[in-house]
Order: structure tokens, then sequence, then C-alpha cells
């Protein structure tokens, strides 16, 4: 308990951990798939558009120990190898500030974003990818979310390319590349 921080007094830390902690006996106990939301470090979790600079390190002290914890907790058990741990959001977020808010601020950015992949033969320490000075444009290896999600799928032993139901419809997500240089 101590190392996921369920003792902290900054309540987000401990309550987002205590999920990551959950995951891992979750994980432990064979279920196959865990989803994490993060807990309102900030009021709006990571989709700030002002304040940012306090906002995101409100969010970061509310994730990190969990998220390293975890990380440790499944490398000691013997379960990373066999488990897939991704952090990610569904946008980045503008180099530049944007004044069409009340509050200037940076906007929702397609165009360059970071994700974070763990265990599962992902190679440890490695960084795909770059941008350019500014963090505004992709300059080496671009990656498209069809890319990340066969490489999640890859890493699962699952075929990208196959049809896969989800609800009623039928999604095909032969357009991604499973990014198989990042495995070890």
């Amino acid at each position: 308990k101590k190392l996921y921080g369920l003792d902290s007094s900054f309540k987000n830390t401990a309550t987002f951990s205590r999920n990551c902690l959950i995951a891992r006996r979750l994980v432990e106990r064979g279920v196959r798939f865990v989803e994490l939301t993060c807990t309102g470090g900030n009021g709006d979790r990571w989709d700030q558009h002002g304040g940012l600079k306090d906002g995101h390190t409100k969010n970061a002290r509310s994730v990190d120990q969990g998220i390293a914890a975890l990380l440790q907790d499944l490398e000691s058990r013997g379960l990373l190898d066999s488990t897939l741990v991704v952090w990610m959001g569904e946008f980045g977020r503008s180099p530049r500030i944007s004044k069409l808010f009340a509050t200037p601020g940076r906007e929702h950015w397609p165009y360059a974003y970071t994700v974070l992949m763990a265990g599962a033969g992902i190679r440890g320490g490695s960084i795909y990818g770059a941008t350019d000075r500014y963090a505004e444009y992709v300059t080496e290896k671009p990656v498209s979310p069809a890319d990340i999600t066969a490489t999640i799928f890859h890493a699962l032993g699952l075929d990208h390319a196959q049809t896969v139901p989800v609800g009623r419809k039928q999604h095909r997500l032969s357009r991604g590349r499973p990014l198989t240089e990042l495995f070890s």
C-alpha cells in the first residue's frame, strides 16, 4: 500500500493509486482487460485549456505514483511480461497559446501526442518518433491512431486486420500497421 501511495495526503493520488492496486489484483486473478480512468486531479482531468502548469502538475501528482507502482508491482510478480500497460489520451495539446477562450490557453492538438506502452514484450526505455522543437508536428516516424490500435492488438496476440465485433457494429482495423519494432 505504501508503494502505491495509498497513505498519501493528496486525495487524488490515493484514489488513482487504489485503482492501480485493484487493477494489479484483477490481472493477477486472470482478468484479461482492465481500464482505468484518471481521477479529476484538477477539475477536468487532463482536458484543460488554461492554467495548464497548475492543472497538469496536480494531475501528474494524481497519477505518477500509481503508474510507477503498478509497473514495478507487475514486474516483481512476473506479470509485466504478459500484461500490456498503455497510458494515453485521445489528443495532444497545441504548442501555442490560443485566445479563443475567456482564459487564454492551449487547444486540442491531433498532430503530436504522447503514448506510453510498457510490458507484453515492449522494449523498455525507448522512444519512438520525434517532433520539432516546439512539439508541434511529428518529424520522425509518424504514427496514426490506427497504428497504435494495431500495435495493441499485436501485443495481445490478435490479428488487427481481422474483423472484430464491437457491440452490434463490425469494425475493420486493417488501416493500421503494428509497430513491431517496439518489441524486444
